[in-house]
Order: structure tokens, then C-alpha cells, then sequence
């Protein structure tokens, strides 16, 4: 392995080890009151091998009473270890399952918030698999560092000094043969296994991911019979996952086969010192019985921290995604300063506005100035990338601008909180997104806690109540995953009363109609109606006939305005872009292609 990938790997530990600590030192009282029994507990276990040496001497000697008390004290420490190890994985559970729900609520919560660009690059059953698969090593971590490699380390520290005190030979070849045990463990763990580890663990993610788009995205494997295609991707990456994984655990197999060889060289070199010991006389055979019992006490220990550190290091190989969702900048953040954003009229500007994606080098929009007034309906017209969606994603801060900045009623976006700009912000999106719940739950998302009444009053206001009231439980049906359970048009009336529930001075509207059956575009065009007026409304046009009635439209060209005016006085220009878009669209040539994405 390279000194790169050493320093690598050494700063993968580091970086799970200080997030595990950060997290405990919130719960800094939990934690010592589980090592403190913990230890405890173990302590009891360091001085058996003691008293049971002496029980050997007292029996040899027939020394009937001293023999009882022994017996005595030992049965005590047994009941004292009993005792106290249970308190301390009593007191762990808590600790745990309070760390475990802490470490995803933060997971959950930067996720949320993390930028339109991240969640367009990633895969949604990947950064699940990440979150609850560190959740679980959370778990085993706390084990392994609080109830298996502290005990154990005591164990070994606690029985070399007591047999160093009595016989230096033994404390120094107890304590140089378990210095080597441990050395040639973390090596093997860290330097060998573990990056076997993480790389299964990534084609693990990779499985995650691909399994969550092909079950996503079943209507569409239905529907052109691709079944049979999608087992043999998901076979081909099972065969690699399998080829990754195999090596890993053979790693294992082969570290722990190394450790038992070390184990047994201890035991060998434990005993010969002892029977030593005894041919010179300096120690009776209870003695050697003290000898025995307290290396079999440290082999067990011994033996088990090999898969302490291996669970260690596997638990850090399964925390490292997490810790990088931790680490991740969040993209679009709360300035330090920014305060809530009061929204009245809903005037919108552009003032000199810059603005390119990451990694272009060529702004789309360069020094734009436009205003939207208050009460306003515009409508965004233009080719595929010409910048209409960007306008919008602009005003709901899902970007930041390169230069100049956006306003809504004089307040820069910029300086206000995310979540208050969007509260007061509707959308309706081409394909309306639906969570699987009740269509009620679905509705009220727009104003949590909202009555049954006012639920169905935005409902009938969308032109959805009708049809909701028809189903069996009415309301409180679900409506599947991002809503398979209802057509195109019902899930854009249910987003449409989501919006009327949202009662948001200003409303984007991503026009929907193209794609519908004429029954439900006039029922949502009704209602589109109903939702603009004495609000600001920007609406995003794919179909012309849809901005007829509007206030006002620009027309996009390459991030630039190039025409903006109302239907009658942009149509009457016979060479401008808007007229020959409108031409194509109401002549016998159908050639909307152009207008169906956007930048």
C-alpha cells in the first residue's frame, strides 16, 4: 500500500473516530457512567485467577476454612461482575439509541437541505443505504470501543501489572506478547482488510442505488417488457459486488487464522515460564494455577479484541459515507445574517443579475435587469435552454447568482431565510411530485395542520374534490409512491389545491396542460385561472395557447430577453421569435420539442 493510501486510511479513522466522540461528548455523563461499570465489572474478573491460585494452595495444605472464605470471594466477584456488567449494557441502550436517532435526524436534516444539484446527481437509494447503514455501525462502534476494547484493555494492563509485581519475568512476556498481538491486529485491520472493506462497501451503495432506480422506475421496466434487462444489470453488479465482498471476508478468514497462530505462541511461552518458575521453586503450584488461569482470562480477551478491531475497522469502513454526508457542504446555506423575508405585493427583480452553472464557464445570464410588478402575470416563453427554469429556480433561491442579485419587494433572496422564502413561495410543477400518503396529507403539506374544511375548499377550488370523494376512502387515500395511484391530471389537481392551501403571495407555475387529455386541461386551466389571480404569477409556458391571457411574456433566447410585451403586441411583430413560435405551434406543423425542457 502506498504512503498515500496509508495517510488515507489513517484519516478515515481519525475523521470517524472524532465524529463518534463529538457525539458522545453531548451525552459526556452516559458515557462515563457505562465505562465506569464497565470497568468495574471487569476489574472483578483480574482478581478470579487470584483467589482461585490461593484455593489451590489452601486445599493443598488442607486448610478447610481458609479454602471456604476463598470460595466465598470468588462466588462474590462472580455476582459483582454479574451485576455491574448488566448495569453497564443497561446503560448503553439508551446511550446508543439516542446517538443512533441524533446521528440521522443530523443526516436527514442536511440532506434536506442540500442543493438542486446534489439531489440531481445522486441516487435517492444510495444516500439512504449510507444513512441507515452508519446508523448501525454507530451501534457496533459504541460497542466495540465501550464494552469490548475497554474491558479489554484493562484485562491486559490490570493482570500484567499483578503478575509483574510478583514475577517481572512474567509481566514482561504477558505484556511483550500482547504489545504483538495487538500491533499485528491493527495492522492486518487497517492496512489489509480495511481497504478491501471499503471498497465492497462502495459496489454495496452502488447495488443500493441501482435496485432503488429500477423498482422506481417499474412503470417504465413494464412498460416496454424490460424486466428480464434490468435482472441482468442488477446480476452483473451482483457478480462484481460478490467478487469485492469474497475478497474482503477472506481477508478476515485469513486475519483471524494469523491471530489464533499468535494466541497460541503467548499460551505456549505463558505456560513454559511458569512451569519455570515452579522447577526453581519460586512458585507453588497454586501459583502456576494463578499463572493459568489469569493468561486464560487474557486469552479470551485476546482473542476477542482481534474481532474488536476488526469490527472497529469495519464499522469505520461503514461510517465513512456518513461522515462525508456530515462533511458535505450544504451548497445553498443561511447567510450568518439572514433574517425571515416579509413578502406583500410580490414584486420581483432582477438587478444586474450574473448568473452560470457550476463548471460552465459561459454565464447564461449576463447583467440581466427585469421586474416583475406585484399582482403581476407573466408568462416565460423560449427554446429548450434558454433560461426560463433557471428564472424561477432563481427566485426561489434554489441557486445563488454570480453577480448583481434578486428581490422580492425590495428584500435581496440572499440575506433572507431559505424556508421563509419558499413558505411564501407556490409551486405547481409540470409533474407534480405526491408522497405516499392520504391525498388530505397531501393537500395540507402546503399549511400543516390545516382543517378537514379548508382542505377540501382548496380541493374544490382545484377542480379535485369531485373526483376525490369518488374514491372508497374518500380523503384519506393513499396515492402510492410520488403518487402512481392517481392519473396525470388528478396529481396535478391535487398539487393544484396543495397551492391554493399554500395561499403564497407568489406562485410559479410550471404549465402542465400539455400532456393531458382536453377534459382534464380545461378542469386545471379553470383552476390555473382561479389559483393567479391578486397574486404574482410566473408562469413557465410550453404551450402558447396557455399565456393568451397573461398581463405580460418574455421571451428567453440564450439567458437573454429578447422580447417582452403581452400576447396581441408581440404577435403583431411578424419577424420576432414569439410570433413564429406562435405560428408553429397553431399551424398544421406540430413542433413543440423545443419547448418541452429548459435550462
Amino acid at each position: 500500500m502506498t504512503s498515500t493510501q496509508d495517510k488515507g486510511r489513517t484519516d478515515s479513522i481519525r475523521r470517524v473516530l472524532t465524529f463518534t466522540f463529538r457525539h458522545w461528548s453531548r451525552l459526556r455523563g452516559r458515557a462515563a457512567f457505562v465505562a465506569l461499570f464497565i470497568t468495574a465489572a471487569t476489574v472483578t474478573e483480574i482478581f478470579v485467577p487470584l483467589f482461585a491460585g490461593r484455593l489451590i494452595d489452601a486445599l493443598a495444605a488442607n486448610r478447610r476454612d481458609a479454602a471456604l472464605a476463598l470460595f466465598g470471594a470468588m462466588a462474590a466477584l462472580g455476582l459483582a461482575m454479574v451485576v455491574l456488567r448488566h448495569i453497564a449494557w443497561a446503560g448503553i441502550v439508551p446511550f446508543t439509541l439516542r446517538m443512533m436517532g441524533d446521528v440521522t435526524r443530523d443526516a436527514f436534516h442536511r440532506v434536506q437541505r442540500f442543493s438542486t444539484d446534489w439531489h440531481a446527481n445522486s441516487f435517492a437509494g444510495s444516500t439512504v443505504r449510507k444513512i441507515t447503514r452508519g446508523m448501525w455501525a454507530f451501534d457496533t462502534l459504541n460497542d466495540v470501543l465501550l464494552l469490548q476494547l475497554l474491558p479489554s484493555t484493562v484485562v491486559l494492563v490490570g493482570t500484567m501489572l499483578l503478575l509483574g509485581w510478583r514475577w517481572p519475568v512474567l509481566g514482561l512476556v504477558m505484556g511483550i506478547g500482547a504489545a504483538a498481538y495487538v500491533a499485528m491486529t491493527v495492522v492486518l485491520a487497517a492496512r489489509w482488510a480495511s481497504p478491501a472493506a471499503t471498497l465492497s462497501n462502495a459496489w454495496d451503495t452502488r447495488l443500493g442505488g441501482l435496485l432503488s432506480d429500477a423498482i422506481g422506475s417499474n412503470a417504465v421496466v413494464k412498460a416496454f417488457g424490460a424486466e428480464d434487462r434490468e435482472e441482468e444489470r442488477v446480476g452483473r453488479l451482483l457478480g462484481k459486488w460478490a467478487k469485492r465482498t469474497r475478497r474482503t471476508w477472506m481477508r478476515y478468514t485469513w486475519s483471524g487464522s494469523a491471530q489464533i497462530l499468535v494466541l497460541w505462541g503467548i499460551r505456549s511461552a505463558i505456560t513454559g515460564v511458569g512451569l519455570w518458575l515452579w522447577w526453581r521453586g519460586d512458585a507453588t503450584p497454586g501459583d502456576v494455577t494463578y499463572v493459568l488461569a489469569s493468561y486464560f482470562v487474557v486469552h479470551g480477551y485476546l482473542f476477542d479484541i482481534g474481532f474488536h478491531i476488526h469490527h472497529l475497522q469495519r464499522s469505520v469502513n461503514e461510517m465513512e459515507e456518513l461522515v462525508d454526508l456530515h462533511d458535505q457542504p450544504l451548497g445553498i446555506d443561511d447567510r450568518g445574517d439572514a433574517a425571515p423575508i416579509r413578502i406583500t405585493s410580490g414584486e420581483v427583480r432582477f438587478e444586474d443579475v450574473t448568473f452560470r452553472y457550476g463548471g460552465h464557464e459561459t454565464p447564461l445570464y449576463e447583467h440581466l435587469d427585469v421586474t416583475v410588478r406585484g399582482g403581476e402575470r407573466i408568462g416565460l416563453v423560449g427554446h429548450s435552454g434558454s433560461g426560463k427554469t433557471t428564472f424561477v429556480k432563481l427566485v426561489q433561491r434554489l441557486y445563488d447568482v454570480t453577480g448583481g442579485r434578486v428581490t422580492i419587494d425590495g428584500q435581496d433572496v440572499a440575506h433572507a431565510t431559505q424556508q421563509s422564502l419558499r413558505r411564501q413561495i407556490a409551486i405547481v410543477q409540470q409533474e407534480p411530485i405526491l408522497f405516499h400518503r392520504s391525498l388530505a396529507d397531501n393537500i395540507a403539506y402546503a399549511r400543516p395542520g390545516a382543517r378537514q374544511e379548508e382542505i377540501e375548499a382548496a380541493a374544490k377550488l382545484a377542480n379535485a374534490h369531485d373526483f376525490i370523494m369518488k374514491l372508497p376512502r374518500g380523503y384519506a387515500t393513499l396515492v402510492g409512491e410520488r403518487g402512481v395511484k392517481l392519473s396525470g391530471g388528478e396529481r396535478q389537481r391535487v398539487a393544484l389545491a396543495r397551492a391554493f392551501l399554500a395561499d403564497a403571495p407568489i406562485l410559479i407555475l410550471d404549465e402542465a396542460t400539455s400532456s393531458l387529455d382536453s377534459e382534464s386541461e380545461a378542469l386545471i386551466q379553470q383552476a390555473m385561472d382561479r389559483l393567479m389571480k391578486d397574486r404574482t404569477a410566473i408562469v413557465i409556458a410550453h404551450r402558447l395557447s396557455t399565456v393568451r391571457t397573461l398581463d405580460r411574456i418574455l421571451v428567453f433566447d440564450q439567458g437573454r430577453i429578447i422580447e417582452d410585451g403581452d400576447h396581441d403586441s408581440l404577435l403583431a411583430d411578424p419577424n420576432g421569435q414569439y410570433r413564429r413560435l406562435f405560428d408553429r405551434q397553431s399551424g398544421n406543423i406540430v413542433d413543440e420539442a423545443p419547448l418541452l425542457t429548459d435550462a
